[in-house]
């Protein structure tokens, strides 16, 4: 007897809560609707429509991937983020809800309409970025990666959302070879994990994301040592940075940028309550009467 969509939800449930897996609920729901073709509304709407045996077959594989850690979104080939849907993989890091706090504040700080640029340094699946530019329909941008595996995914994402003419990719390291004073706007979620907490993350983490993106080195904060005095380099003067950190970095990566001489800097905390992105200014020009 095949199993309904009201059956196979409470099934999934009930085998990813005896896996010991974090949200349960969302996980099981999200992958029935994918292996059954459904939507959220369907499983209220039409609980005992059935599932054919091809649609039980893939959500028993769905489940089983589940519960040996591998993420939904790695599980799906796709992630929401902002107000986008993205395609991600192994080749990239799975974006995460705090890292919209990124995209927040620089919505903020810039204008519907008016037309500004926006360097992204580690773009991975283009999720800041292409979320950017999304709801700044006049803005341009270039995203920067050493991956070019995550050059690819960014790629194949912008061109889904048809934002691919106003995003341009490079690989690179960080801001080497970009000129000075070029950008309106810089972002970045940069690896800030320290080296040895890696073992300890979780196997979603730990094991599926590119140890590329986490690694911070020894304390975490290789990456910034780099980038504030780069970042305000290629800043134009009053242009604005936001950048992800850790929930404790806030005081060390605020004085790093206070030293390469930003304005403004402040932290921003996410919807968790923890301080999630460092924000600043580069000083305008002086001017003289």
């Amino acid at each position: 007897m095949s199993l309904n969509l009201l059956q196979a939800w409470q099934t999934a449930k009930k085998r990813l809560e005896s896996a010991g897996l974090a949200g349960p609920v969302i996980d099981a729901r999200l992958l029935v609707e994918a292996a059954a073709d459904a939507t959220r509304a369907d499983i209220v709407t039409d609980p005992y429509r059935a599932l054919s045996p091809e649609q039980e077959r893939t959500l028993e594989d769905y489940l089983a991937r589940r519960e040996r850690r591998e993420p939904v979104s790695h599980i799906l080939g796709r992630k929401g983020f902002w107000k986008i849907l993205l395609q991600v993989d192994r080749r990239v890091l799975t974006p995460r809800p705090d890292t919209e706090t990124v995209v927040d504040v620089a919505l903020k700080a810039f204008p519907e309409h008016a037309a500004w640029n926006v360097l992204d340094l580690g773009v991975g699946s283009g999720a800041i970025l292409l979320s950017i530019l999304a709801e700044r329909p006049a803005a341009r941008g270039l995203g920067v990666d050493v991956s070019e595996d995550a050059l690819a995914v960014a790629r194949d994402n912008a061109a889904a959302l048809g934002l691919a003419s106003r995003m341009a990719l490079l690989r690179g390291d960080w801001t080497e070879g970009l000129a000075d004073e070029s950008f309106d706007l810089v972002v970045a979620n940069p690896p800030y994990i320290a080296s040895e907490v890696i073992e300890t993350l979780e196997p979603e983490v730990r094991d599926y994301d590119p140890r590329l993106a986490l690694d911070g080195g020894p304390d975490g904060l290789a990456a910034y040592r780099v980038l504030a005095p780069e970042i305000l380099r290629v800043l134009k003067p009053g242009g604005r940075f936001a950048v992800e950190i850790g929930y404790d970095q806030r005081e060390a990566v605020e004085a790093l940028f206070r030293e390469a001489g930003a304005a403004d800097v402040a932290a921003v905390r996410d919807l968790g309550d923890r301080d999630r992105v460092i924000a600043g200014a580069k000083k305008p020009l002086e001017t003289r009467d």
